[in-house]
């Protein structure tokens, strides 16, 4: 690597000798064109303004139908007898931590 390091700089100081480095030397070197530039900053930033803003009522247009329309709701199961089988009570009283069954809902 190094080898081919030592390669380049060896050429191009040999292409500069030979175009004389004085002459070089006061001319400026061209400017890069690269494919962006011919964009318009202004224009581009502009229509990501206008797509964010369309995107966010979008949004929001549809989160707003969507919890509006509401959630079905379904029957309780059948209140089967082998579900709550305890063998023992609990130290806190016949029903467990989460449920109350005295409770009105």
């Amino acid at each position: 690597m190094a080898a081919s390091m030592a390669r380049s700089g060896l050429r191009s100081a040999s292409f500069l000798l030979r175009r004389g480095a004085k002459s070089n030397a006061a001319v400026a070197p061209a400017k890069r064109s690269f494919s962006a530039s011919t964009h318009d900053d202004a224009y581009e930033t502009a229509k990501w303004e206008k797509i964010t803003y369309a995107g966010i009522v979008t949004c929001t247009i549809l989160a707003i139908y969507n919890l509006s329309k509401g959630h079905p709701h379904f029957e309780e199961p059948p209140a089967y007898p082998y579900l709550h089988i305890r063998n023992k009570e609990f130290p806190w009283g016949p029903d467990s931590l989460f449920e109350n069954k005295h409770a009105d809902h």
